[in-house]
């Protein structure tokens, strides 16, 4: 039995997978722990793979293999992963970003270690290539990105049929590229007017004073107004992909997370919009399209580490 874990900046989802196709089991999922001990997060996993356990009727000790699909980035410590994600842990931007804790890395691998015989972390957007490249709309592309726009902004990329991984497997925060000086737009990661601080999520609550779903509903209705934001905002989501675009040279770039995938007919073109034309040389080829595997790219992101 495998244990399939995602997490992100606003929830956890746990299932299990028995080894037999792409089933998924006992699926739960509940907002990311913040509080408590830099532990937390690790805890609240483990707990959670339990009760799934218990609902499929299954000893949690026969669960022997985790495959954990994580924001980022991470911070390695004696070789294991440390999550050091700015939605997750305040302490690197400090009290101004709000969150609960002064945490700067949330631990993972190390606990998780003590109770799973094989356990493999990788960026939640370098596991979703690998699904997107296994099963969904990257398959037969060697030159590919997969980016989600969700809490944050994250990307997974690949070039030459190689996922590049960097370093610390933190390769692809493309999300944390410096793109204006607005100084009211502090990420928490600490920067002030990165990808992440103009457009992710909870920087469109925090900037607009109403969540991306509200906004985009009336941008969708033909609220002048919200529709201005909602192109601004494709405006800087758009010349991020472009920039990814004209870096590595990409055959196609598939996009999904809540912000997105919820509002996929009405952003697409947009952001489309945002690419094509500019350095035919470079763009000419480069389609965006939404996530082969829907809003469960998640859950099959940390499948994918495992098969």
């Amino acid at each position: 039995m495998k244990a399939c874990i995602d997490i992100g900046g606003t929830k956890v989802a746990v299932s299990l997978n028995s080894g037999a196709g792409l089933e998924l089991m006992a699926r739960r999922s509940e907002p990311t722990a913040k509080t408590g001990h830099n532990d937390a997060l690790a805890r609240q996993v483990m707990r959670m793979v339990d009760e799934a356990c218990a609902e499929a009727g299954i000893a949690p000790e026969s669960v022997e293999r985790a495959g954990v699909s994580s924001c980022g980035p991470f911070v390695m410590r004696g070789g294991l992963v440390e999550v050091a994600a700015p939605n997750i842990c305040g302490g690197i931007a400090g009290p101004a970003r709000g969150l609960p804790n002064d945490w700067d890395t949330a631990l993972l691998e190390a606990p998780l270690r003590e109770r799973f015989t094989q356990v493999r972390v990788e960026n939640d957007c370098i596991a979703a290539l690998e699904a997107e490249r296994r099963w969904g709309a990257l398959q037969g592309f060697d030159h590919c990105a997969y980016v989600t726009w969700s809490t944050g902004i994250g990307v997974g990329l690949c070039v030459g049929g190689r996922i590049l991984r960097g370093k610390n497997g933190n390769a692809g925060h493309a999300g944390h590229m410096f793109v204006s000086d607005n100084s009211e737009a502090l990420c928490g990661c600490g920067n002030i007017g990165d990808v992440e601080a103009l457009v992710a999520g909870n920087a469109i609550a925090r900037r607009f004073g109403a969540d991306a779903a509200a906004l985009m509903q009336r941008a969708r209705d033909g609220d002048d107004g919200a529709e201005a934001v909602v192109d601004d905002l494709c405006r800087v989501m758009g010349r991020m992909l472009y920039n990814l675009v004209a870096t590595l040279d990409l055959q196609r770039i598939s996009l999904g997370g809540s912000v997105f995938w919820n509002n996929r007919a009405y952003l697409l073109p947009k952001l489309q919009a945002q690419v094509t034309g500019k350095l035919p040389a470079l763009t000419d080829g480069c389609e965006l399209v939404g996530a082969g595997l829907a809003d469960r790219v998640g859950d099959y992101a940390a499948l994918a580490l495992l098969v």
